[in-house]
């Protein structure tokens, strides 16, 4: 059955709800609309867009609903055949002072939180998982981060790669995704965008759509039955919001 053609790519989506100095994060309007849009757009051919989740601004106190989604996407694949398409997760988040999108690289094993997340936290200089060692340690994507920052450019985007995700929460959901993608064999990454004010809504739609029409161009013709994760976030300065 492997040989009847390419998998299907199975994308899910994450998003964050507001948080201290963003009243509106433009990531929860553009993951909660993200199927509607693409249902009147047309997905990328062999493309499929899953689940599409709003998260809260948050954590420590929030994995366990962050795992139990991780864990939706890959529970039972590894007892099915090699040909099972790649998933890919795309998690939003905001970094407000950005004026283009940025795709990140890495993510640091560091909580350092400006401010304190929505469930109270406020962690300084804490490795975000212990076992890994300090907070200096770095997960990186092995996603081609140059190449999906050239293919949107090519598509009229200001985008640009990026080594420092910040060390809020969008830095944490990052290394988390980083650290369960490779004990899974999956691939993850961050994206960060601009607030509606900078870049308006439907500009940023359209580039979360073209994100998933570059991702699916990159990776429809080489499936191998791993599981990709992209991970989204809007923009703000090296702290970056979350």
């Amino acid at each position: 059955m492997g040989s009847e053609g390419p998998s299907v790519i199975t994308v899910h989506a994450t998003g964050f709800k507001k948080f201290h100095g963003v009243s509106e994060n433009p990531t929860e309007t553009i993951v909660s609309n993200l199927k509607k849009f693409m249902e009147k757009k047309g997905l990328p051919k062999g493309l499929v867009l899953g689940n599409c989740k709003v998260l809260d601004t948050a954590g420590q106190g929030a994995l366990g609903p962050l795992y139990e989604l991780f864990e939706s996407s890959v529970s039972g694949r590894d007892n099915e055949s090699s040909n099972v398409g790649p998933v890919i997760w795309i998690h939003f988040g905001v970094n407000s002072g950005a004026t283009r999108f940025a795709i990140e690289n890495q993510a640091f094993n560091e909580a350092t939180f400006r401010c304190p997340d929505e469930l109270g936290w406020k962690p300084q200089r804490l490795p975000i998982v212990p076992s890994d060692g300090s907070i200096s340690r770095t997960r990186q994507t092995s996603l081609p981060v140059n190449e999906i920052v050239n293919g949107l450019a090519k598509m009229g985007y200001d985008v640009m790669p990026s080594d420092d995700a910040g060390r809020f929460v969008c830095n944490y959901v990052y290394y988390q995704s980083l650290r369960f993608a490779e004990q899974h064999r999956i691939k993850s990454l961050f994206v960060h965008v601009p607030l509606f004010l900078t870049i308006d809504e439907n500009s940023q739609m359209q580039f979360a759509a073209s994100l998933l029409e570059v991702c699916a161009q990159r990776w429809l013709m080489k499936s191998t039955g791993e599981v990709h994760m992209l991970v989204f976030v809007p923009s703000s300065y090296v702290q970056k919001d979350g």
